[in-house]
C-alpha cells in the first residue's frame, strides 16, 4: 500500500517587489459579487499601481496581487473592494508537520520502553543492517547510512521497501513524521534487492558477507525478503543451502537475526530465511488503533477479506518456526521523497522485532542472538485473537514496555 501522506509546501505565487521606500507584499483583494473582476483588476493596475497576478471569478470575485502598504490603503477605500488578506504561505497537510506515534510503535508498548518512544529523549545507540533495497540516504526522519550496494543499482532504486522498515525498527525521535521502536538507531543499507524486490541468494549472500566484517559494529540484521527453501537443520551444509550457511556464521559472529515470516498464508517452514532456527521469526497480526481490544476500524478498504483489529492477520505465514509476532498492517513509516505512507505484510512485523531486539543489546551489549531471542519471546503477551492462525500455535506478541 503507498497511501502517501506528506508533500511539498506550496509557496505564494507572487513574489515581493518594492515601490519607493515601501516594500511589496502578497495579498487576495476580494471584491463585491456585483462587480466584474476582470474588469476592476485592470483598473486598479492602471490607476492604483497594484500587480496583479491572478484574477479569480467562480470560487471567489476578486484577484491576487502584489502591493506597498499606499496601494492597500488605496484598494480597501474603493467601494468595489470587500476587503484585502494577506495572501499568506499554505502547507499541504502532513504526517511530517508533527510526529506520529504509529499504530505498531504503540501496539507493542514502544512508548514505555527505556527509548521512551515518542517523548524526544534522544536516539538509541544501536546498529542495525537492513538486507533489503529502496533506500534514501538522506531521509531527515531515519539515520541510514551506506552499507553496500550488492545490485550495483545504487541504495535508491526505486523502491521504498528498505526506506519504510527502516522506519518502523529506527524512525528518530525529532519531533517530525513518525518514531520507531530504536529511536534514532543507525540503520545501514544492504542493497539486495532491485526495484520490483526481486535478487539473486547472491547479492543476499553479498549483503551477509558484508555484515560479518563488521560485526564489531552491526548488533541486529533484519531481512524481509523470502525464497523458497528448508532449514536441513546442519546451516544448509546437508541440502546445499548457500544462505544458510552465510546466516550461520552472521550469527556465530554474534549478531542477531529477524527475519519475516512471509505473506503467502502458509507453513514458514517452507520458505528461508524464516525456516533456519538460527534466526527470529515474525508473524503478522492486524491492528488498526494501537491498543487492545479489538475495537479498531479496518483501514484496509479494498482487502479480499474482512480483517478484524487484533487477529493475526490473514496473509501471514504461520508454524512452528515462527517465534513472535507484531503488528502488520496498516503501518505508518517513511517514504521517499522525505515522504511517508502506510505499508502492510510480514516485512514491516519483522522490524518491529529488529528495534526490540536493537533496544535489547543497547541495554545487554553482552547478550547472545540465542538470549535476544528469549528476552523477546519471554516479554511478549497474548492480547490477540489467533483463531485465523491455521497451525493454532499463538506466538506471544512484541511488547517492549520491559525493555
Amino acid at each position: 500500500m503507498a497511501t502517501v501522506l506528506a508533500g511539498l509546501a506550496v509557496a505564494p505565487d507572487a513574489t515581493a517587489h518594492s515601490s519607493g521606500a515601501q516594500t511589496s507584499s502578497p495579498v487576495v483583494v476580494v471584491l463585491r459579487d456585483n462587480v466584474d473582476s476582470s474588469a476592476v483588476a485592470a483598473r486598479h493596475g492602471r490607476r492604483v499601481g497594484v500587480r496583479v497576478t491572478r484574477v479569480f471569478s467562480k470560487a471567489l470575485n476578486g484577484y491576487a496581487a502584489t502591493v506597498t502598504p499606499r496601494e492597500r490603503a488605496a484598494l480597501q477605500a474603493d467601494e468595489a473592494v470587500l476587503f484585502v488578506a494577506d495572501d499568506v504561505e499554505v502547507r499541504v497537510t502532513t504526517k511530517a508537520a508533527t510526529q506520529v506515534l504509529p499504530t505498531g510503535v504503540n501496539r507493542i508498548e514502544g512508548e514505555r520502553s527505556s527509548a521512551g518512544s515518542g517523548d524526544g529523549r534522544g536516539s538509541v545507540d544501536a546498529d542495525i543492517a537492513v538486507i533489503d533495497g529502496g533506500f534514501q540516504l538522506d531521509h531527515p526522519d531515519v539515520d541510514i547510512r551506506p552499507g553496500i550496494d550488492c545490485v550495483g543499482l545504487g541504495y535508491a532504486n526505486g523502491g521504498n521497501h528498505g526506506l519504510a522498515v527502516g522506519g518502523v525498527a529506527a524512525a528518530a525521535d525529532n519531533g517530525i513524521g513518525v518514531v520507531g521502536v530504536s529511536p534514532g538507531a543507525r540503520i545501514w543499507a544492504i542493497g539486495t534487492q532491485n526495484a520490483n524486490g526481486s535478487g539473486l541468494v547472491s547479492n543476499v549472500i553479498c549483503g551477509l558477507d558484508w555484515v560479518v566484517a563488521h560485526a564489531d559494529t552491526i548488533e541486529v540484521t533484519n531481512m524481509s525478503l523470502a525464497a523458497l527453501g528448508t532449514d536441513d537443520g546442519k546451516c544448509g551444509r546437508v541440502n546445499g543451502d548457500a544462505m544458510h550457511v552465510a546466516i550461520c556464521r552472521v550469527v556465530a559472529a554474534g549478531v542477531t537475526v529477524v527475519a519475516s515470516a512471509g505473506n503467502d498464508g502458509s507453513d514458514a517452514a517452507t520458505r528461508v530465511p524464516a525456516a533456519y532456527s538460527e534466526v527470529i521469526t515474525v508473524s503478522g497480526v492486524a491492528d488498526f488503533d494501537g491498543i487492545p481490544g479489538g475495537l479498531g476500524s479496518d483501514c484496509l478498504k479494498n482487502a479480499a477479506v474482512l480483517v478484524h483489529d487484533d487477529t493475526f492477520a490473514y496473509f501471514s505465514n504461520y508454524g512452528a518456526v515462527v517465534d513472535i509476532a507484531a503488528p502488520a498492517l496498516c503501518l505508518l513509516s517513511t517514504d521517499l521523497k522525505s515522504k511517508y505512507s502506510l505499508h502492510d505484510g510480514t516485512s514491516f512485523a519483522s522490524p518491529h522485532v529488529a528495534g526490540a531486539a536493537a533496544l535489547y543489546l543497547a541495554a545487554h551489549p553482552n547478550a547472545t542472538p540465542a538470549q535476544v531471542r528469549r528476552a523477546l519471546v519471554d516479554a511478549g503477551r497474548f492480547d490477540y485473537d489467533s483463531t485465523l492462525d491455521p497451525d493454532r500455535i499463538k506466538e506471544p506478541l512484541l511488547d517492549v514496555s520491559t525493555f
